[in-house]
């Protein structure tokens, strides 16, 4: 009797460190490469409809310690593929259930066959969303989403949270150098404007150009009707955390602190403040370790933790 317990206790023995093995495999493949650089993100432009690496998984259940699914937003301009392929894979080794989306398709989207998205009206935008986040959170049976979006991506959120009852629905919003107030691009709407009072007739066919092919980047004006309206009520809804992280050397959203909010629950990093070595541009900061490692913190504060500190190149990040 004594040999078979024993054997029995073995073999219990053996599957539960088979059990530990299989265990530690299977989160050995899980784990993808992330790559800290804009050109390996090329792939998106042959698939612009395919999600980022590691990305919608619709059977994907979110775990105890991470249980708010995480919705990409990409920036104006680019795609899903593009934009988060160096996120997206980080986020899914880190076991987040992870979602990306296209959004503001519109004439040179189809001319573009996919590649170019986000120059819709950002208020219709916003809707798509909107529809995104329910079908997310209907999947996943999660509570809220957290959202973490880049450029116009970080900022179109905030409409859908404060006009389009997106804000029950969010617990986190991460925006990488977002246009929360508007951009003047170096000043060069600025300019823009002084030509229209010196030229409106010239600037008004322009406009409309321009509005026609792009009205999403019309709407990001720091002027603009849309802006106006974004900025009408407090950066910030209670109850939501909010994150900004922002580089020196954007020359896309400037002034670079209005890309910063006020309010309750807000951080602002500007990521030479973590390290001196970092140039990302506003490009680079989608693929740049160091913001990115931010965004890890801000949706996980209890175990926020620093990255090494090393140089970070524009455009291409590192």
């Amino acid at each position: 009797m004594r040999k078979y317990v024993c054997a029995g206790l073995i073999a219990l023995g053996v599957s539960f460190v088979g059990g530990d093995v299989l265990e530690a495999q299977a989160a050995e493949v899980a784990d993808l490469p992330v790559v800290y650089n804009a050109l390996a993100a090329a792939p998106g432009i042959a698939a612009p409809d395919s999600p980022p690496p590691g990305a919608n998984d619709w059977n994907c259940a979110p775990s105890a310690a991470h249980p708010y699914p995480v919705v990409l937003v990409h920036g104006t301009g680019a795609n899903m593929r593009l934009n988060w392929n160096a996120l997206s894979p980080l986020l899914k080794n880190n076991r987040y259930c992870v979602y990306a989306l296209n959004f503001g398709a519109n004439i040179v989207t189809n001319l573009s066959a996919g590649v170019v998205n986000a120059l819709g009206p950002i208020t219709e935008s916003a809707g798509e969303l909107s529809a995104f986040v329910d079908r997310v959170l209907a999947a996943t049976h999660a509570p809220k989403v957290d959202i973490v979006g880049h450029s116009q991506g970080g900022m179109m959120p905030n409409y859908y949270i404060k006009f389009l009852g997106g804000a029950p629905k969010v617990h986190s919003m991460v925006g990488l150098a977002p246009d929360n107030h508007g951009t003047d691009v170096s000043g060069l709407l600025h300019l823009a404007n002084a030509l229209t009072q010196a030229f409106p007739g010239l600037a008004a066919f322009v406009y409309n150009i321009v509005g026609e092919f792009a009205p999403g980047g019309v709407d990001q004006k720091f002027d603009s009707p849309f802006i106006k309206k974004l900025n009408s009520v407090p950066d910030t809804v209670s109850g939501i955390r909010y994150t900004v992280i922002a580089t020196h050397y954007d020359q896309v959203v400037t002034p670079v602190a209005s890309q910063f909010l006020s309010g309750e629950n807000v951080t602002n990093v500007y990521v030479q403040d973590k390290c001196s070595l970092d140039h990302a541009d506003h490009i680079a900061l989608a693929f740049d370790h160091i913001a990115l490692r931010e965004v890890l913190n801000a949706l996980d504060p209890e175990h926020a933790s620093s990255t090494e500190c090393t140089p970070v190149a524009p455009f291409f990040g590192g």
